[in-house]
Order: structure tokens, then C-alpha cells, then sequence
């Protein structure tokens, strides 16, 4: 049996080890904020090409790797990708973001989708995370993500980015059976798909239900949870010891219905505060986060201070060190840089104060 040390840190965590300090990664950590990548988009325009196209993707994906050393290293994808390989078609549009048209809208539609074989759809993905496992080998632990089904039906049926999803909603209220039948779909895609990414190298992988914030609780209990818990479930049938996180912006209202669906670790945005979550959640389920991306911007010293104050709210357990959400354009990378670094002198930082 390997030892600790050949196990990567956000991996032992992740199992639920207690360790010195927490590990760290940022949500987006691969994106425009980087210089090395807006240079890279220059030269490669399109979003699906940098994220299908193995050499691109596997390069975006290390750039912040070999800039911070982060203790995760996440593939460079989108959640929509997985789509087309049950028949929807998508494209992602610079400034504007996905676009599915025509968008899914009737049972007919529905009943056309077809079961999903990864490696006939996206082979690219097991090339980018088998590279990904060779170049960081036990120094990072290597991510996967998919998103989750009420989000990805969302975009979908919306066919765009929403700020008042009327037309999932209305299907959800006053056509149910039909938007059951496309969510129970997308969680059996889905769950095949996060297997193939655990297949292919990934050791930890989140699962983003981005859009699952805009229910009400009573409507998160119908049409977002038992989806969750589908995909949960069947990943966990062969893969028990595969680490998975959830993740929903503006989740505090439904914090303990996360923790539900079967997941080990519960990613929180900034709007809750994390000794209150950890509360909330009980012993039994991790926690991820919860820095205000915005903080940031901030001055080294607030920055510092608040690192310590979340890693020292959260505990030494089974905390995964992150943003509340994704890394914003135009954070100065200095203070991405320096996140890092403090987040990994924490334990000498706390014990010093």
C-alpha cells in the first residue's frame, strides 16, 4: 500500500485526513486573468478548440500549475461538453457564452437523446487528463468536473444564459413529467461521463449545479437533488473511493439539502459563513471555499487575514481551501500568486499569531 507521502495532499484531505493546513486550488484557476492565456486565446479563438483539442487544453490547464503550484490541478473544459455526445449540439461564443440551437423544448426532442459513449465523443478528454496525471505525478491531485443535470438542462431549454430561467421554470411547473425525463437522461449521461473522467486519471471530481441557487428549496427537493444523488449514486457503485465535491452559487439557503445528495465535500459560496456551515453540515461531509472572489483586489494584508480567519473557521478538517467561486477577470495575477503562498505557509501563519 502506498504510503501518505505518494498520496497527493488534496487527495489525503479530500479522504478525509487531518493535516497541517488545508490544500488549495481556485475555481477558473486556468482562465483570462492569466496573460499566458489571453495570449493563448489570440492565437485560438475558439472556445471549444482550446478546450477539445488536447495540446491546448492540457497546456491551459498547467499554466497555472507551473505559475502557483496549486495542490489541485483541474482539466480546462466547459460543463456543456458532454452535450453533444447525446445529441444536443452547442457552441460558445466570445463575450456572449454558450449558445444551443435550437434549444430543447419538446418531448419529442427528448426522446431523440441517446445514451452517451464517452470515448467515442470525447476521446480528447482521456488524453488531456492522462497527461495531466504524468506531468504533476504526486505534487497535485488531479481534477475532474461535470455539471450537474438541472443545470445543464438550464442552458439547454433556455438555449442561452438566463437571469430569470421562465422557460426551464415554466416547463418544471407546468409540464414536470416531460423536464423529469430529460433530467433523469442527463444524470445517467452524466454519471457515465464521470466515470470515464476517474477512468482516464481523474482523482477528485465536482460536480457544478451552478443554476440550482435560482430554486426554491422545496423546488431544489424535486428537480435538483434526486438528480444529484442519481449521478452520485452510480458513480459511487464503481468508483466508492473517488472524492466528490458539489458546488452551487447562492447556496446558503439549501446548504443541508446539498450535503443530501451523497456527496463528500460541499463547495459554499461567500455568503455563508463558514464556522456557520461547518454547524450546518454536521461532522460528516468536507467543506470547499468560501473566499469572496472580489478579496482578491484587495491589499496583501486583507488577504492574508482572510485566509486565516476561514482556514481557522472551517478547522482542520477536511477543508479544501478555494474561492467562493470562479477566479475573476483582471485579478491582479500578483494576487493570485501571493493567495497561493499564504494559503500554503497557513499553519506557520496561525501558530505564530
Amino acid at each position: 500500500m502506498a504510503g501518505s507521502s505518494q498520496i497527493p495532499y488534496l487527495l489525503r484531505a479530500a479522504r478525509g485526513e487531518k493535516l497541517e493546513r488545508p490544500p488549495v486550488w481556485m475555481m477558473r484557476q486556468a482562465g483570462r486573468y492569466m496573460k499566458a492565456y489571453r495570449e493563448l486565446r489570440e492565437k485560438y479563438p475558439s472556445f471549444r478548440e482550446r478546450s477539445e483539442n488536447p495540446d491546448i487544453a492540457i497546456e491551459i490547464s498547467l499554466q497555472p500549475w507551473r505559475a502557483f503550484k496549486p495542490d489541485g490541478v483541474i482539466l480546462f473544459s466547459d460543463i456543456l461538453t458532454p452535450l453533444p455526445g447525446i445529441g444536443i449540439p452547442f457552441d460558445i461564443v466570445e463575450r456572449f457564452g454558450p449558445i444551443i440551437d435550437p434549444p430543447i423544448r419538446s418531448l419529442e426532442q427528448i426522446e431523440k437523446l441517446h445514451p452517451i459513449n464517452p470515448s467515442e465523443s470525447m476521446p480528447f478528454i482521456r488524453t488531456i487528463l492522462k497527461a495531466l496525471r504524468e506531468e504533476v505525478g504526486n505534487e497535485s491531485t488531479v481534477l475532474g468536473f461535470v455539471g450537474a443535470p438541472w443545470t445543464l438542462a438550464a442552458y439547454a431549454i433556455e438555449g442561452k444564459s438566463s437571469k430569470d430561467y421562465t422557460i426551464i421554470k415554466s416547463m418544471a411547473f407546468s409540464e414536470p413529467e416531460m423536464l423529469h425525463k430529460f433530467l433523469g437522461k442527463l444524470a445517467d449521461a452524466i454519471a457515465v461521463y464521470l466515470s470515464y473522467q476517474i477512468d482516464c486519471g481523474a482523482q477528485v471530481v465536482q460536480m457544478f449545479d451552478s443554476w440550482a441557487g435560482q430554486l426554491s428549496p422545496q423546488d431544489y427537493e424535486t428537480f435538483a437533488m434526486p438528480y444529484q444523488k442519481r449521478v452520485v449514486e452510480q458513480v459511487k457503485a464503481t468508483h466508492p473511493d473517488t472524492p466528490m465535491i458539489l458546488y452551487i452559487n447562492g447556496s446558503a439557503g439549501i446548504l443541508e439539502r446539498m450535503a443530501q445528495s451523497g456527496v463528500d465535500i460541499v463547495s459554499l459560496d461567500w455568503t455563508v459563513d463558514m464556522a456557520e456551515a461547518r454547524q450546518r453540515l454536521g461532522t460528516n461531509v468536507g467543506v470547499q471555499g468560501n473566499i469572496d472572489p472580489c478579496a482578491l483586489f484587495g491589499s496583501k494584508e486583507f488577504i492574508r487575514l482572510r485566509i486565516l480567519e476561514t482556514i481557522r473557521k472551517a478547522g482542520n478538517h477536511q477543508h479544501i481551501l478555494n474561492l467562493g467561486h470562479g477566479v475573476l477577470q483582471k485579478t491582479p495575477e500578483e494576487n493570485v500568486a501571493y493567495f497561493f503562498e499564504t494559503a500554503k505557509q497557513a499553519d506557520q501563519l496561525l501558530a505564530s499569531r
